[in-house]
């Protein structure tokens, strides 16, 4: 079966924000895909599908499907409204609507460029790398050929909070890392902490120390 026998299956729309950011609105890997799957169900024209059915599209047991269900109506992401069809039949539908409005204003008060002096909004990116992390978990990803654990994204985390090590300088590593074939972020934090041992600052200064010594 080729990729055109595939599309006969639709596709699935997701906001980019959503891909983005989901980490910062404190959503596991596990309840975005939960997310994506009420999404997916919803697009096809099914707002309530039952625990089993999205079980069944996933790694998640039924159990599971339920737990994170809950765990996404406790925290105000996910709620259960009631329906009336054509025939007054009373039905239930997911509604996401709520996710959406705090993401919505996550990123007004945090990605949003805004200009103060004349009260209005002036620019905003749709780019998934306006986020660093996020950004430089998907290089990593793209180069080590597989997704991330959670431990690996928060290693991540902490050379760019703890370490502050700038975004450009671990991809620098990670280049190094790819040319050696060293697949792991242990390799990564052994070449930044190289660097670091030399008091290497910039992109500049340690393109200049590798010239020197390869």
């Amino acid at each position: 079966m080729h990729f055109n026998d595939y599309r006969a299956l639709g596709f699935t729309t997701l906001q980019n924000g959503l891909i983005a950011y989901y980490p910062q609105l404190n959503i596991s890997d596990a309840e975005l895909l939960l997310i994506i799957q009420l999404e997916a169900f919803n697009q096809r024209g099914e707002a309530f599908p039952s625990n089993e059915k999205i079980a069944a599209n996933t790694n998640l047991s039924v159990i599971d499907v339920g737990n994170l269900i809950q765990r996404l109506i406790d925290r105000n992401y996910l709620t259960i409204e009631q329906t009336t069809d054509s025939q007054d039949k009373i039905g239930n539908r997911y509604s996401l609507d709520k996710l959406y409005d705090a993401l919505d204003k996550y990123i007004d008060q945090n990605i949003i460029i805004k200009d103060h002096e004349k009260n209005k909004k002036v620019a905003v990116t749709d780019d998934l790398s306006n986020n660093p992390l996020n950004y430089l978990s998907r290089k990593v990803e793209v180069e080590f050929g597989r997704y991330l654990s959670p431990i690996e994204r928060e290693e991540i985390a902490q050379w760019l909070s703890v370490d502050h090590y700038a975004p450009e300088i671990i991809e620098l590593a990670l280049r190094e890392a790819v040319l050696s074939q060293a697949y792991s972020l242990k390799y990564i934090d052994r070449v930044l902490l190289n660097w670091q041992r030399h008091n290497l600052k910039t992109p500049a200064e340690i393109e200049r120390f590798l010239k020197r010594n390869r």
